[in-house]
């Protein structure tokens, strides 16, 4: 069984919006009362390391969100715990920010990729200008 599963990308044009979903199992975010489980989106495009876009810990309670600086207030990362499944709503998106972009979940709601040991296989996002 997988444990995480993106989905949701595609090709849009400069300034369009696009919404990817990450599906996570149950047993990549179980946690205790005192361990905190996050989900994070990276995104990395060719030739380039990989960032972080934005982190959300959902366990033991949902927040807080994080946000690499790129963002400026155009995307938003939310939970619905009910579906398993985290969301980054992406808007305005830029040519520069075409990459795959890949779910992780880890402990902490760091943007640095080292911080998370499972990811996902990643959904391609291009955007056209």
């Amino acid at each position: 069984q997988e444990q995480l599963v993106e989905s949701g990308g595609g090709s849009v044009q400069a300034g369009g919006s696009l919404k990817l979903s990450c599906v996570y199992s149950e047993d990549v975010v179980s946690a205790d009362a005192y361990n905190r489980r996050c989900i994070a989106w990276f995104r990395q495009a060719p030739g380039k390391e990989r960032e972080g876009v934005a982190s959300l810990c959902i366990r033991p309670v949902t927040g807080p969100a994080r946000y690499g600086e790129f963002v400026q207030g155009r995307f938003t990362i939310s939970a619905d715990n009910a579906k398993n499944t985290v969301y980054l709503q992406m808007s305005s998106l830029r040519p520069e920010e075409t990459a795959i972009y890949y779910c992780a979940a880890g402990t902490w709601g760091s943007l640095l990729p080292d911080a998370y040991g499972t990811w996902g296989q990643g959904t391609q996002v291009t955007v056209s200008s």
